[in-house]
Formats: structure tokens, C-alpha cells, sequence
């Protein structure tokens, strides 16, 4: 057996963008930044940002671009797939992307200036198959 299966939660780095493919379908390409705290032997606290490329479609696409934006917080379940593409020069060019099978909005952050109290509790779940809500508490990490 064979498993293919990205899981990750962070924030979202661009707005994303969506564009219409020729069959009239929706696609939309964004990045999601994760980071990854330790401390080495001794106590020095170090950090590690990966970024990952996203591709959704359809009406998961069409819901991102609209409600979602740069910082928000963001939970993709998906695959991960290699394209490769020739470069007018000849050159072979190769991007790694998560394609999302699953999506589940963060908590939105507050404007600045915003007063403290009012906290977001904004989760908006999207996907063709979703029907609950994010909850940070049940994220494995």
C-alpha cells in the first residue's frame, strides 16, 4: 500500500490568487508558512520556517480567495505533487506543491489597533466534504 498525505497548519504568506482554467473550473495558488521550534544541548532556542505551495480547485478554491488572506491561519490536508515545466532556454524547472483535498479556515487575527478583548473566534470550515469546524486543540502538533 501506497500513502501520499501532507498535513500541515500555519499561515497563509500572500493572498491567495485565483484564476478560471479553460474547462471554467476555479484554481487557486497560495504559500503556507510553518515553523518548528527546539532547543539544541545547550538551551539555545532555535527556529525553522518552511514555506509550501498550495493548489486548490473548484469551490474550495473560490472560497479561499474570497475569505481567506495573508496571515490568516490556515489547516490543508492533501497530496503532494512534483511538476516539472522547460524553460524557453531548455532549462527543466521543477515545484513542489500540496494539493489540498481538505481545507479549514484558522481564527482570523484582528485588525491592529483592535482592543485585546474582542478576540476572533472566526473558524469557517470549506470543502466539498467538510462539515466541522477546526479546533486547535485537536491538532496532533
Amino acid at each position: 500500500m501506497f500513502v501520499n498525505k501532507a498535513i500541515i497548519y500555519g499561515n497563509i504568506t500572500k493572498d491567495p490568487e485565483v484564476k478560471a482554467m479553460p474547462s471554467g473550473s476555479s484554481v487557486c495558488n497560495f504559500s503556507v508558512a510553518t515553523n518548528r521550534v527546539w532547543y539544541d544541548q545547550n538551551k539555545k532556542k532555535n527556529e525553522e520556517v518552511e514555506f509550501h505551495n498550495i493548489v486548490c480547485f473548484g469551490k474550495t478554491a473560490e472560497n479561499v480567495a474570497h475569505y481567506m488572506k495573508k496571515g490568516n491561519g490556515i489547516y490543508i490536508e492533501g497530496r503532494i505533487k512534483t511538476r516539472s515545466w522547460k524553460t524557453q532556454s531548455g532549462e527543466i524547472r521543477y515545484k513542489v506543491e500540496i494539493i489540498a483535498e481538505n481545507v479549514q479556515f484558522g481564527p482570523t487575527r484582528l485588525p491592529q489597533g483592535a482592543p485585546e478583548n474582542q478576540e476572533s473566534t472566526n473558524t469557517s470550515t470549506i470543502g466539498d466534504d467538510v462539515d466541522e469546524e477546526l479546533n486547535p486543540e485537536d491538532l496532533p502538533f
